[in-house]
């Protein structure tokens, strides 16, 4: 073992003697909890010369968008098309095919969606080519339907082509060098394309095109399932047969050219704004995040959070929350989260008498956090500061409150549940001094200082990101340094050679999901803005919205309900589920990209500022991956605690309904996320949110200071909801309501 490597380990039992209480879930089985549960983690394990090359070119792919970060982006269209020349490339080398079970229910599930991508595959490129003849561009276009019908042969998931597992198939690497050439078209052929040509594209682009549509689905298919493809290939058929829709629904219909062209030239489609923040924020931040992690920045925080909050009731299932939020900040995975940090926290819960329920849960809601988490929250807020047009600072600052809310209730709900249990703290000998923790381990939050400082002093994230990558890799040598020099042992690990390559060729795979989801996401706004899809799907939120109002308020008898207040209720409502239930199947970033898209102009109409829309979007995005029956975040817990993973899922649905109401309290008072300021809506909506949530929890824990009966469940869960809405006579009703129950309840405890 080298001596980085011993140092490394030094570092992984750092935290004083709370590490050794319990047994930590192995790295290996961390490992599989993450590829069984999330598919953008799902990497082969690759030996030998196909290994050396894959980590090469992700290599090479991490430092292009190092160097660029830090001396200048390339052109937009070349910057994005080598970034996913490289990214949808790797993905059929480093991403298994699906492994699907004989005669079973899966099984057949799988096939039909391969042999339904099929034939649309043959559809599109028969169509172009039937196009291009009545054009007179083409006169045989036989051989390039073949040439697709055979890309698509060869992706069906025939057992005999192999690649379920590490080994990389033969037939992957044919449909990897088309990923690659769909992108390294522009880069070769960039002045024929976008300057001699511009606006009179030629057969062989629309052929691209195609191929570019194909690659980019079949990519997403691999990395995360059908769903998301599947509803590019809808948005695609939708702007090609518009003139057979039914009512609403109809549109003139383009032709199958002038689609394709939209979709692969210029930067309406694939090549799009969200590609762009890819290439130019996300990567650069998922990378800091896979560095700082190696460095040992996560155990540092798994100390300060056992240090703030271990010593309290039910400690460790509070150091899970603090802890998850913290590491959240530099994680852009819910699940991988729950997982690194759920490895010590779950069996730690467990053995201070927590169910093993409960404490998937907890830590499965509390990992959700970290995505809606200051001053990182994941991709999702890159595309929202490029989608509104604002400063990442701006959000940075408007996400505070928001996230501050989430905490406080996955901790009162905690707090509740230890009393309820009589669960004591972790012991003070097992808890770290702060005094050695700092001294030990200070050098490891530059990067991060470093990063939020540039970010607060609107320097833009990319190059923010590149100080923080560099600052990664130097502050990783002062123990070794300070070792030299006596003075004194540090924590953490050298980035050397070896853990460097590493670490860059970690964070170019887990950046590569994200890459071809965008490039999807692609399919569908670009046909969005084609169609007009998009403005119809508005108008249909709102009146539906209205219809539901008009019910509402045909059946009150106080008239209190008001058109427009009805109106905004429904839509959110509506969003809302829309969110969820997209959310099941795809990852938040796309989701929030298609909804902020669709839903988000809807809820305008309604009067709902535009911030405010989109943070709705975002936060019940994130919120799918603890909602059944896909909790996926929750299932991954679930397979650390042991427990039932639905049961898990709907305990931490529960704990997250800080999170579930906390769009409705910003929407109803953008003042939280500093819309429309005055510091009387402000202070209002806090203590309304924070009462709210305090009987919220009371009532889903059943107890405050003794046990809750169902009328105080009931009485608390009507206050707390009317509180949401922050106006003045709802707030008198509700603290009247939630102050008498709760005084009730602690007076017959004493009794």
């Amino acid at each position: 073992m080298s001596a980085s490597d011993r140092h490394h380990d030094h570092a992984s039992r750092h935290g004083g003697a709370l590490t050794d209480e319990v047994e930590a879930v192995s790295e290996e089985k961390q490992a599989e909890l993450i590829r069984t549960y999330d598919a953008e983690s799902n990497f082969r394990k690759l030996v030998g010369p196909v290994g050396l090359f894959v980590t090469t070119i992700a290599v090479i792919l991490s430092s292009f968008h190092v160097y660029t970060a830090g001396f200048g982006l390339l052109v937009e269209i070349t910057h994005r098309s080598f970034h996913l020349a490289l990214v949808l490339g790797l993905i059929f080398l480093v991403f298994p095919r699906p492994v699907l079970p004989k005669a079973t229910a899966d099984a057949a599930r799988a096939w039909a969606w391969s042999l339904v991508f099929t034939v649309f595959y043959v559809y599109l490129a028969w169509a172009l080519v039937d196009r291009l003849a009545t054009l007179g561009e083409v006169r045989n276009g036989a051989p390039f339907v073949a040439f697709i019908a055979l890309v698509a042969f060869i992706s069906l998931p025939f057992p005999q082509f192999g690649g379920t597992g590490d080994r990389v198939a033969w037939l992957d690497w044919p449909l990897a060098a088309c990923a690659a050439a769909i992108s390294g078209y522009f880069l070769v052929f960039f002045d024929d394309v976008f300057i001699a040509r511009v606006g009179a594209p030629i057969a062989q682009d629309y052929m691209m095109g195609v191929l570019a549509i194909v690659i980019v689905m079949e990519a997403t298919r691999r990395t995360m399932g059908p769903l998301l493809p599947a509803i590019g290939m809808a948005c695609l058929l939708y702007a090609l047969l518009g003139r057979h829709m039914p009512g609403i629904l109809a549109h003139r219909g383009y032709s199958v050219d002038r689609v394709v062209n939209h979709i692969y030239v210029g930067t309406e489609g694939i090549y799009g704004i969200a590609v762009g923040v890819v290439a130019t924020y996300v990567f650069h931040f998922v990378l800091f995040g896979i560095l700082a992690q190696m460095t040992g920045l996560g155990r540092l925080f798994m100390d300060l959070a056992t240090i703030v909050a271990g010593r309290f009731s039910g400690g460790p299932a509070k150091v899970s929350v603090v802890s998850s939020g913290l590491f959240g900040m530099i994680s852009g995975s819910a699940i991988a989260n729950a997982v690194t940090t759920g490895s010590l926290t779950i069996p730690l819960m467990k053995k201070y008498g927590f169910s093993a329920r409960f404490s998937g849960a907890v830590e499965a809601s509390a990992s959700c956090g970290g995505q809606v988490t200051p001053p990182v929250m994941g991709a999702s807020a890159f595309v929202m500061a490029e989608l509104l047009g604002v400063p990442y600072k701006f959000l940075v600052i408007v996400a505070i409150v928001p996230a501050l809310f989430h905490y406080f209730a996955c901790l009162t709900m905690v707090h509740l549940e230890a009393k309820r249990l009589k669960l004591r703290g972790v012991e003070p000998h097992l808890i770290p001094k702060l005094s050695r923790v700092i001294g030990e381990s200070w050098h490891l939050v530059f990067p991060l200082i470093a990063l939020v400082t540039m970010l607060l002093l609107d320097f833009t994230p990319f190059l923010s990101a590149f100080w923080g990558i560099v600052l990664c890799f130097v502050s990783s040598y002062i123990p070794l340094v300070a070792r030299k020099l006596g003075w004194g042992e540090l924590q953490g690990r050298t980035l050397t050679w070896g853990p460097l390559v590493e670490g860059m060729s970690e964070g170019a795979k887990y950046a590569l999901a994200i890459g071809a989801a965008c490039a999807c996401v692609g399919l569908i706004l670009g046909t969005l803005t084609l169609s007009g899809l998009g403005f119809k799907f508005s108008g249909a939120v709102v009146e539906l919205a209205a219809h539901a109002g008009d019910w509402v308020r045909a059946i009150d008898p106080t008239g209190w309900v008001t058109d427009n207040g009805a109106k905004v209720f429904f839509g959110l409502l509506f969003v809302a589920v829309a969110c969820i239930l997209m959310g099941t199947g795809i990852p938040t970033t796309p989701t929030y990209i298609i909804l902020a898209s669709i839903a988000a102009p809807a809820l305008a109409t309604l009067g709902v500022p535009l911030l405010a829309t989109h943070f709705f979007v975002f936060y019940y995005g994130v919120l799918a991956d603890v909602t059944p029956p896909v909790a996926l975040a929750a299932y991954a817990a679930a397979g650390i605690a042991g427990s039932e993973p639905m049961r898990t899922g709907l305990t931490a649905f529960r704990l997250s309904m800080g999170k579930a109401l906390v769009p409705f309290m910003f929407t109803y008072t953008p003042a939280l996320l500093f819309v429309d300021f005055t510091w009387s809506a402000f202070v209002s909506a806090i203590v309304a949110g924070v009462v709210g949530i305090l009987a919220l929890s009371a009532a889903f824990a059943r107890w405050f200071a003794t046990t809750v009966s169902r009328v105080e469940q009931v009485l608390l869960s009507v206050g707390g909801l009317i509180l949401v809405f922050n106006q003045f006579w709802l707030n008198v009703a509700g603290f009247a309501i939630v102050g008498v129950t709760l005084a009730a309840n602690v007076l017959r405890a004493r009794r």
